[in-house]
This record gives structure tokens, sequence and C-alpha cells, in this order.
């Protein structure tokens, strides 16, 4: 089953200046890619980034910065193959942010209607 394992952290914490910021992303995404287990994964930018949009009553509303005002941000995520809850906390626990801020561990459902993305690449690769 897909977990989407959402990273949280406050984005001025000092954890993340200096060279080495947020050391270990790396080495945990090359353990989930050996194991077979890494489905996709990214860094955002910072929320001085985001553009929000609305649709009410037919009408698009665009506003710049995040959704909601919070104490952490959302800042990146890992989508991990994992057999049951218990493993992905497992892996959320190896997270580096996770000694400073919060992993949020979402089952991933399954749209049996929707082609599923590997789904997709295998039948490229058919082709």
């Amino acid at each position: 089953m897909n977990y989407m394992l959402l990273v949280y952290h406050d984005e001025n914490a000092p954890q993340l200046t200096g060279p080495n910021a947020l050391k270990g992303c790396e080495g945990l995404a090359e353990r989930l890619m050996e194991s077979g287990q890494f489905v996709a994964g990214g860094i955002l930018r910072s929320t001085s980034c985001a553009t929000s949009v609305r649709m009410r009553e037919g009408r698009r509303m665009v506003t710049d910065g995040p959704f909601a005002e919070t104490h952490e941000q959302l800042a990146g995520f890992l989508m991990v193959d994992a057999k049951d809850l218990d493993e992905a906390i497992n892996i959320a626990s190896q997270h580096p942010v996770s000694s400073f801020g919060t992993i949020e561990i979402r089952p991933v459902r399954e749209i049996p209607e929707l082609p599923s993305h590997l789904n997709a690449v295998a039948e490229d690769i058919k082709a």
C-alpha cells in the first residue's frame, strides 16, 4: 500500500541553515529506492513562493501565499510503498526532519477508475 509522508517544519528552524541542512534525506531516499519502497518525493520551495487557488460559485480566486498560516509549513513529501502503517511509521521515524518537525502519514486511496502511475509507466515500457 502507498503512504504519503508529509514533511512539516518551521521554515526558520536553525536545523535548516548551513551546509549540513537536512543531512540524511538523501540517504533515506537511496535506502528506500534500493528496497523498492520509494514511489516519489520532493522538497517544496518556501511558502513565500506559494499560490493558492479557490473556485467559489464559478469564480476563480488566486492569492499569494499558503492555504493557511501555521507554525509549521508543508516542506516536502515522500510517497512510499509499505506493507502497513507500522512500516510507514518506521520509515517516517528515519526522516531527519522527524527530530525537529513533524512527519504526517496518510494512506493513499486507490481509485480503480484511474490508472496508477506505476501502471502508466509499465504501459509505456511495453509500447
